[in-house]
């Protein structure tokens, strides 16, 4: 189930997260020790959650009883993004046993989320960036190289450097390197067509411009490792899952 609220009338994000905390985690928490039958997860951002349940029923229930506690604090859910969906290590095989399609997948925190296998077969959740966000951060770079026009291949590359190490600061994640590929790619090929732009004798080839985005721009990999290795480092006798049974009913908002 993916949520997402909206709030009547203007208030800061500020305020409107001290607001969403009283509002619906403590209800949150309270109805997870009081309600739920099996496993519960809750992750929030802003105005933006994602819950997920073991039990179908409690995923209905909860939904059903959040849109009458949210009214109560003048908020509504959005009808768009709001939506129940079954997610996890065993959507797959439950849908294709009743004939259904693969199972749905949910956007948070820029990223898109999607049940899919690693190379033995197991279950893996993978996230890719959103195509929506990369191609907003390509049309603010394109736009931003032609205020940079006349600056020289040094300030430029050092410029693109920065930006690129901060798309991939927060992109870098397991199973989303292709989108890093893609991404620096299209910058490359962006810059190319800035330089050409420059001049009409330009003859900027990709080589050329291969050669400065290896000097300038990082190369994709992962650095962020999966959630359980980080964990695993802090908390050294900590075992996935201990106890905890597999989510299989997700429920979450889109991002704005």
């Amino acid at each position: 189930m993916k949520v997402t609220f909206c709030v009547q009338g203007v208030i800061s994000p500020l305020l409107a997260n001290i607001y969403l905390h009283y509002a619906y985690d403590l209800w949150t928490k309270q109805w997870r020790k009081r309600h739920a039958q099996g496993a519960m997860v809750v992750v929030r951002y802003a105005d933006d959650t994602v819950v997920g349940f073991e039990h179908r029923s409690d995923a209905e229930s909860f939904l059903a009883q959040l849109r009458i506690r949210m009214a109560e604090f003048a908020l509504e859910l959005h009808p768009e993004k709001t939506r129940l969906i079954e997610f996890g290590r065993r959507a797959e095989r439950d849908r294709a046993a009743r004939g259904d399609s693969k199972p749905e997948t949910f956007d948070f925190l820029g990223f898109t989320h999607i049940c899919s296998r690693n190379r033995q077969g197991g279950f893996m959740l993978a996230r890719h960036t959103r195509r929506d966000r990369k191609q907003a951060k390509l049309l603010e770079i394109s736009k931003e190289l032609r205020r940079r026009w006349h600056q020289s291949v040094a300030e430029q590359g050092a410029w693109l450097g920065s930006v690129v190490r901060g798309f991939f600061a927060y992109h870098a994640v397991p199973t989303n390197t292709r989108a890093l590929s893609a991404f620096r790619h299209y910058v490359v090929d962006l810059w190319r067509r800035a330089l050409r732009r420059r001049s009409q004798k330009d003859r900027t080839t990709w080589t050329k411009v291969g050669k400065l985005a290896q000097r300038w721009l990082p190369a994709p990999r992962v650095s962020h490792p999966w959630p359980s290795q980080r964990f695993r480092v802090k908390h050294p006798r900590w075992e996935p899952y201990a106890g905890i049974p597999p989510v299989r009913f997700c429920a979450g908002g889109a991002q704005k």
